[in-house]
Order: structure tokens, then sequence, then C-alpha cells
């Protein structure tokens, strides 16, 4: 069952929203060639101790999950779509990095992610991140009250199928508000006109996920967690967490 935000709620899920963008700012000041993704998840431990959130990541585990999620973010590198564990792994020159990250602050949660490179990057790098910021904000240009959920999938889709990028199927966006992951499911590619009809109050975290190898494939990592492109391609992955409202749509996680 999808749970209709109240503008009450809304304002009290932005400042949510408000406290993942500077957990986001502090990674992404923090991140350098050298520094671990052990230092990256501390950077965004202290935002969010100082705000007095919590993190929805730390202890999570879904289904899939052999063990509970141990940070407060997912740090992504290169040929890791999604779910990457910080680890004592240092950055070096030239990493692509995808930092996703959740804040949970008066009983309401924030999510979002986003993708830089560090030190000298390649330019194809900076094609892929660019495109899916393009992603990104063309399915939130679609999430508008009386579309539907199919719409945003094939906002993103299309950008990124135009592209020339994959896709990893199976993998998108989700409903958001007391919890991390509510209903809908909001997919990366569909076909417009379907799904249910987006409705003010909806609040939904929408997050393209796309591969420079232009194939879907992937798989996990041993560790249960880390999602990889099969052929050893690039990702990148951005996510904001968006209100479905009479005005338009709300961008919550922002600065």
């Amino acid at each position: 069952m999808v749970e209709l935000k109240s503008d009450r709620a809304i304002a009290a899920m932005r400042e949510a929203g408000r406290v993942v963008a500077e957990a986001l700012a502090a990674v992404r000041q923090a991140a350098a060639v050298g520094v671990s993704l052990r230092e990256l998840d501390a950077a965004a431990r202290e935002v969010l101790r100082e705000a007095g959130a919590t993190s929805p990541f730390l202890g999570y585990r879904p289904h899939f999950a052999p063990t509970p999620f141990p940070a407060v973010i997912c740090a992504s590198v290169n040929d890791a779509i999604v779910h990457g564990i910080p680890t004592d792994q240092r950055l070096c020159d030239g990493d692509l990095v995808s930092i996703d990250c959740g804040a949970k602050l008066g009983g309401w949660t924030g999510d979002a992610a986003i993708s830089f490179t560090v030190g000298t990057p390649r330019p194809a790098d900076l094609q892929l991140i660019e495109t899916t910021r393009q992603a990104l904000a063309a399915g939130i240009a679609a999430a508008v009250v009386g579309a539907r959920i199919g719409d945003i999938g094939h906002a993103i889709g299309s950008v990124a199928r135009g592209a020339g990028y994959g896709i990893p199927d199976g993998f998108g966006g989700h409903g958001i508000g007391r919890a991390m992951h509510e209903a809908p499911d909001v997919p990366n590619e569909s076909r417009p006109g379907r799904g249910m009809k987006l409705r003010h109050g909806m609040v939904l975290a929408i997050e393209p996920m796309l591969l420079a190898g232009g194939r879907d494939v992937f798989h996990a990592d041993p560790d249960g967690w880390t999602l990889r492109t099969h052929d050893g391609s690039r990702a990148a992955h951005v996510e904001h967490t968006v209100a479905i409202t009479d005005d338009g749509p709300r961008i919550l996680t922002l600065a």
C-alpha cells in the first residue's frame, strides 16, 4: 500500500533530506587519492551524529543479504554499481566513486546518491556521470501528478539507452517515508502510461544506475552486497528523494 504524505510530513522529510545532502557533501569533500572508503563512511557518520539523525543503512538486512549492512554509506568504486561496503580500500587516481546515503530524522527518511571522480578523470567517466544525472533529471521531470510510474522509467530509460548505456535489470527506485523502502517500486526502464498513477503526497526515491559497457548483465560480489558489472565496465549511480505535489516535483535531498 502506498502512503500519501501530508504537507507537514513532506516538510519533515525535507529536513531528513537536508541531512543526507550535508553528509554527501562531506563525503565528496573528504574524497581524495589515498583516502579509504572507511574514512568516507566516518565523514558521513559525523554529519549524522551532529544532526541527531540515524542511518537507515546501518544494520539493514534485506532478504538477499548474508549479513546486516555495516556502514552508513554505500561506497561503490569503478565497476561496482551499488551497495559497495566501505572497507580499507584506498581511492586511486582516476577512480569513479558512487556514494549512496540515507538519514532518518524525526521518524522520517531521506535517501540520495552521487557519483564523482577522484584525481584525474577519464573523459568517458565524466560523460557517464553526466548522462546519469540527465537521466535522473528526466525522471524527476516526469514525476508529476496525473502521470504514471512507467513515465518515470520511460524518461530515465530513454536517456540511458539513447546514450548507449546499460541498465541493471531489477534494480531501481522506491517509495520512501517512515521506512527507507516503501511501495511502489520505481523502475529505471518502462513503457509510458503504465503503472500506478502519481498523486499529490507520494514520495519517491528516484535512482538511475547506468553501465558504461552497454550491457545489462551484472553479478554480486562474494560479500553478498556489492553488485558489479559483468564485463568490468564502469557504472554510475545518482539519486534524489522527490515529493509529488500539485505544484510539481519537489526534490527533498538538496542542500
